[in-house]
């Protein structure tokens, strides 16, 4: 499979690659990508297989999710760059830099620590699957069939931006929803158990979010021994859109050099 993945790229400078989580696309980082634009990065906002517009396959793990982002890389002659991900899309991001130090400039990751998370989306993935796509007519009907299911308005808005006009009365979702729904145990995969990156690493975590625990710190270490690790208050898992302005200050100051090894502790 040769398939190169789906993106939009802004600005110019620094080439900064942004990697979406599960169920997620590149659109969701379309405002904050344009701000690491305005400040002298050539921003690519990915959509990985089986999401967004990229393409679908039935093979699906994180070795496969590593190999895509080279030949992405590849194929737009990036022979490095800055890494960014969250959540699933961090698990990727951290283990290309394992893979391929060499191409990794500095690696950001977002709210995922190097550790396997048992599944967690099943409610979420029996809630979509139960959507009867032949009825629906808008996105605020699918809305609330949705809402049968999925409590949380946030979290449906989040995976309702996936609707799309299939044809002409049909709506249907970007992500492959059927391999996605299969594959939740890769995606909860953990990087390989010796696997180390030595470059320059930040990890920011949501305050109201577990997805990174005090405990899992040695680990972290272990893996990225650069790695600072700092927390954006008053956000949980999805604190890029929780609390854009402080992931973005904190981020930048990462970007432009400000940590590095012994510049600050866990906060």
């Amino acid at each position: 499979m040769n398939e190169i993945l789906h993106s939009k790229i802004i600005g110019e400078g620094e080439p900064l690659i942004i990697l979406h989580g599960f169920l997620g696309m590149l659109d969701n980082w379309k405002t904050l990508g344009g701000q690491y634009a305005q400040k002298g990065f050539e921003v690519h906002l990915v959509d990985q297989r089986n999401h967004g517009k990229s393409f679908w396959s039935d093979a699906f793990n994180y070795d496969l999710l590593t190999d895509d982002l080279k030949r992405y890389m590849d194929h737009h002659r990036l022979s490095s760059a800055v890494i960014l991900g969250h959540s699933m899309g961090g698990k990727t991001a951290m283990q290309f830099a394992c893979t391929h130090p060499g191409r990794t400039r500095k690696l950001l990751v977002a709210d995922i620590a190097p550790k396997f998370y048992p599944p967690h989306h099943q409610g979420i993935i029996d809630g979509l699957n139960r959507l009867d796509m032949d009825r629906i007519a808008s996105r605020g009907e699918a809305d609330q069939q949705l809402a049968e299911y999925i409590r949380d308005k946030a979290t449906r808005q989040f995976l309702l931006k996936n609707l799309y006009w299939v044809e002409k009365g049909r709506l249907g979702f970007r992500f492959n929803l059927a391999v996605l729904g299969e594959k939740m145990e890769e995606v909860g995969e953990n990087i390989g158990s010796t696997e180390t990156y030595g470059g320059p690493t930040l990890f920011l975590r949501g305050d109201r979010s577990e997805y990174i625990m005090e405990t899992d710190l040695p680990e972290i270490k272990r893996h990225f021994p650069q790695a600072q690790v700092e927390t954006i208050s008053h956000s949980g898992h999805w604190l890029h859109a929780e609390n854009p302005k402080d992931f973005f200050e904190k981020s930048m100051a990462f970007l432009q050099g400000q940590y590095g090894p012994g510049s600050g502790q866990a906060s």
